[in-house]
């Protein structure tokens, strides 16, 4: 499995705070208007699984198979072209402040990696900021 990290993004919100409002899907109703409709298409969610249409790939369904409170949340793509995890790891700073890293794990064999490997980038950084952008 190859992995990809995000950026390490500073919160003004406790650990606590933010991994309430992430580990309940449900909670993620405001980012809607933050996502380019051009990207994304048909956005669901419920508490524990969260899909998408995204342009070129098609039907994406994450699924939390994990919650360590107040650490990390994990996800695991359920239907995917590709066979991938997402683990998003918050640390405390102190008790008003946290700091949010993303981490994403996929299957992909050396050749596709070379084509994949900036996007897929491109694609955490994106995500990292606009989780970091969240009132929470």
């Amino acid at each position: 499995m190859t992995k990809f990290e995000s950026s390490v993004k500073e919160i003004a919100a406790s650990q606590q705070q933010v991994y309430d409002k992430l580990s309940d899907l449900s909670n993620l109703e405001g980012i809607r208007n933050k996502i380019p409709a051009d990207k994304i298409k048909n956005l669901s969610f419920d508490s524990d699984s969260l899909t998408i249409n995204a342009a070129p790939v098609g039907e994406i369904r994450l699924q939390i198979i994990e919650r360590e409170a107040p650490e990390s949340i994990k996800f695991e793509a359920v239907q995917s072209p590709l066979p991938f995890n997402v683990w998003i790891e918050i640390t405390p700073v102190d008790e008003q402040h946290c700091k949010l890293k993303v981490t994403l794990g996929v299957e992909i064999n050396p050749f596709i990696k070379g084509m994949l490997q900036k996007p897929l980038q491109e694609g955490l950084e994106k995500m990292v900021e606009m989780l970091a952008s969240i009132p929470y």
